[in-house]
């Protein structure tokens, strides 16, 4: 058989077998010339080293950097040679400190003053000469000055590049960088030789603490030329031995029997025993072309053991579905039926009390697809209305530049409508001025009038609204005159306390007029579906245990805005899941606060292409549902999740280089109360390299459609709390089965690649 003579005539070196504490993933290519330092090796696998904004990256430029009117220093930014990470250093040379960014935590990169800073502080440097580096979680803007404009061109070019060739690797090739940004940091003397010591260095340095007598043993295995000094083809064979993944092996074996490779009937049938959807033969296929690495096998329709590694490695071998990453549900039901990416206090950048109020936080709730978003409108000197959180000492924005963010970002990343929640506190004028800000700024994006198409009965969907903006906030009652004043008697909304409500603001107002829910209206009432009650998160868990049904008809019908209680005077933050639960649309959060509330938040709208809109499962959305979060009924499903290996774990505490991570693992199930369950794993002593587990945690689960999975890395010690080391949240409806890896993530949200976990998961459901 030609398939059988291409197996015998591959090439299979002899490897010693590696211990179960010290394996883990992929074969690396071979060196590309033992001269070449690894760290710009690392850099030519991106096939940027000969680009010319990148050489002038690398050689390095002074930069001022801008952080008020007065302070302006200069620092030398220098791009690494791992391509992945820009050193800075103070000029100064007493003060020596030296810092690091990475290319992965940033969040866009801006020409010109194109950031709430700039536009401020820099108006003594041309915007042709000035760039805004912004990076994802909470860590500030760079904003930045260059000698000439050509130079800002080329950090805002070779930014760019660096940045899509990053987002284009391969699992594979991410890892294979990264071992490589670590062995030329462990090459103290840059010779590319490793000594032992050296050896041992990057061992610490990848989290590793590996038994000196094993570790120098592999070493020697791999010291060919005897010289006590890995190089070139040495130093790759020693990192293939590092990076073996037993587990994966076995698995590969299983499969593809005697003679190692993997045809396309072979890797059909570990598709099916992975409840693969639309598993046949024409897809095993397509895999072993989308995946292996080897030419002479891929012509072959054979599947290697590295193709094997890089399937399971992709998107197409990960935990969350592929088909869920793009808008996949329905679009055009009522505004009403999806759960809708809601933020609290979003000017915030920081505390409630004293925090920083900017524009920048509006920006960083859109590109987090944020589609409700906070103005606390207070009145402004000069006429012009101000936002800040009121009575407080937190810094204050022009109502009018938030008017502008909104153009200029709401629709970056969902085109699906946006929803500016007014928290009034101007005067008439000030109100007539708000409203003129918002007509002549957003335009015709702006929503002045209900659509003709418009059911009376229900909301708009967000299909019909896409691109647009809505106003929520008070309005005005038909029976009032121009000015205010009221004419007749008024209905219930009329029994609240009075204000006056300037009618140029309250026009804008035309599908979210905020009104005060008192009692849940009974069933013969028709419903107001252009009403918005904003519930404080107390009342809100106030109805959902005494009316829990009949809360959750409500919000068949009508909107929902559950905020936190003002007692949380550092910004924490509440569970959505309760208010999701129950149907609530609009759950804010402050986004400006990491922690497990805000995981829950972005993995409730990680599906759907993360447009900020979530379709409601359909006992929420049906107007005479019986379905009670309180009373679920009895186990639909069972969960079971086997937590086998975890792969490239970061260290914590990166100024002490002996210290290792003792990583457990803990699975969380968030959804009606009888489904939260939280179970973990034992820990694994010194080792956040490879660390190996293979323990079963399993769930039942009485209300699967509403629950989310949380996946979590903590480092275990044993006299005070564990410390956080990675997560990720998907919706148990968007989890795949079989083996799977978990791309982890850090707490305020960025890739932590190349960390993952990986799991066998089973959802059977009765």
């Amino acid at each position: 058989m030609l398939c059988g003579r291409w197996k015998s005539c591959r090439r299979r070196p002899e490897e010693p077998s590696v211990p179960a504490q010290v394996a883990t993933p992929v074969a690396l290519a071979p060196p590309d010339g033992g001269s070449r330092r690894p760290g710009l090796r690392a850099l030519k696998k991106m096939g940027l080293t000969e680009d010319e904004d990148v050489r002038a990256m690398l050689q390095g430029s002074r930069l001022c950097k801008i952080r008020s009117r007065t302070w302006h220093k200069e620092r030398l930014y220098r791009l690494q040679e791992d391509g992945l990470s820009v050193w800075f250093q103070r000029r100064i040379p007493r003060a020596p400190s030296q810092h690091i960014f990475f290319v992965q935590h940033i969040e866009a990169v801006r020409e010109g003053h194109q950031s709430e800073g700039l536009r401020r502080f820099g108006g003594a440097f041309p915007p042709a000469r000035c760039l805004t580096i912004a990076f994802k979680g909470r860590r500030k803007n760079l904003d930045l000055a260059a000698a000439t404009a050509e130079e800002a061109q080329r950090w805002v070019r070779g930014l760019a590049k660096l940045r899509a060739r990053l987002d284009a690797m391969s699992q594979r090739e991410r890892l294979d960088h990264w071992i490589h940004a670590y062995l030329h940091r462990a090459d103290s003397d840059q010779d590319s030789k490793m000594s032992f010591k050296e050896i041992k260095s990057l061992l610490r340095m990848v989290n590793v603490d590996m038994n000196d007598m094993y570790a120098y043993r592999l070493f020697k295995e791999c010291d060919h030329s005897n010289n006590e000094r890995l190089e070139g083809a040495e130093i790759e064979e020693f990192l293939r031995r590092l990076l073996k993944r037993p587990e994966l092996e076995e698995i590969f074996h299983r499969y593809s029997g005697e003679d190692r490779v993997l045809s396309a009937p072979e890797l059909l049938e570990f598709l099916e025993d992975q409840s693969e959807d639309g598993t046949t033969l024409a897809h095993a296929q397509k895999l072993i072309h989308t995946y292996e690495l080897n030419e002479t096998a891929k012509q072959h329709e054979l599947m290697t053991l590295d193709g094997f590694m890089m399937y399971l490695l992709s998107p197409e071998g990960a935990a969350l579905d592929p088909a869920h990453t793009c808008v996949f549900q329905d679009m055009g039901q009522p505004l009403s039926h999806y759960f809708i990416s809601s933020s609290h206090n979003t000017y915030l950048t920081d505390s409630q009390i004293g925090g920083l109020s900017s524009t920048e936080a509006y920006v960083r709730a859109f590109a987090q697809g944020c589609r409700c978003v906070e103005l606390d409108c207070w009145e402004g000197p000069g006429g012009e209305p101000i936002i800040y959180h009121g009575h407080t000492l937190t810094s204050k924005i022009l109502f009018r530049d938030v008017v502008q963010t909104v153009r200029d970002h709401a629709f970056s990343l969902s085109p699906y409508p946006v929803i500016l929640s007014l928290e009034n506190h101007c005067g008439l004028e000030q109100q007539a001025v708000m409203a003129h800000h918002l007509r002549t700024i957003l335009g015709d994006a702006l929503v002045t009038q209900g659509l003709d198409t418009q059911n009376p009965e229900e909301l708009p969907s967000p299909e019909q609204l896409k691109g647009r903006v809505l106003v929520k906030g008070k309005k005005l009652p038909a029976a009032r005159s121009e000015d205010g004043r009221i004419l007749s008697d008024q209905e219930e909304e009329e029994e609240e306390e009075e204000e006056e409500i300037s009618p140029e603001l309250s026009a804008l107002v035309v599908y979210c007029c905020a009104t005060r829910l008192r009692t849940l209206r009974p069933n013969p009432v028709p419903p107001q579906p252009c009403q918005v009650s904003s519930l404080s998160e107390r009342k809100a868990k106030k109805l959902i245990r005494g009316a829990g049904n009949s809360f959750v008809r409500h919000n068949a019908h009508q909107l929902t805005r559950v905020y936190p209680l003002g007692l949380r005077m550092n910004s924490a933050n509440y569970s959505p899941q309760e208010m999701w639960n129950s149907g609530c649309q609009l759950v804010a959060l402050n986004f400006q606060t990491p922690g497990y509330e805000m995981d829950l938040n972005a993995g409730r709208f990680l599906i759907n292409g993360q447009c900020g809109y979530v379709l409601k499962p359909a006992c929420l959305r049906q107007p005479d549902t019986t379905f009670d979060p309180e009373c679920p009924g009895p186990p639909r499903t069972t969960l079971t999740i086997q937590v086998l290996t975890a792969q490239q774990l970061p260290k914590l505490n990166t100024e002490k280089p002996n210290s290792i991570v003792d990583p457990l693992v803990r699975v969380e199930v968030h959804g009606v109360p009888a489904d939260c369950a939280r179970k973990e794993t034992n820990y694994v002593l010194n080792n956040g390299f490879n660390p190996r587990w293979g323990q079963t945690l399993q769930f039942q689960l009485r209300a699967p459609e509403l629950a989310l999975v949380r996946f979590v890395v903590e480092d275990y010690d044993a006299t005070s709390p564990n410390d956080f080391v990675g997560q990720f949240t998907l919706p148990l409806d968007s989890l795949k089965q079989g083996y799977r890896h978990i791309h982890l993530l850090s707490k305020d949200g960025a890739s932590l690649s190349p960390a993952t976990l990986f799991v066998h998961i089973r959802v059977q459901r009765f």
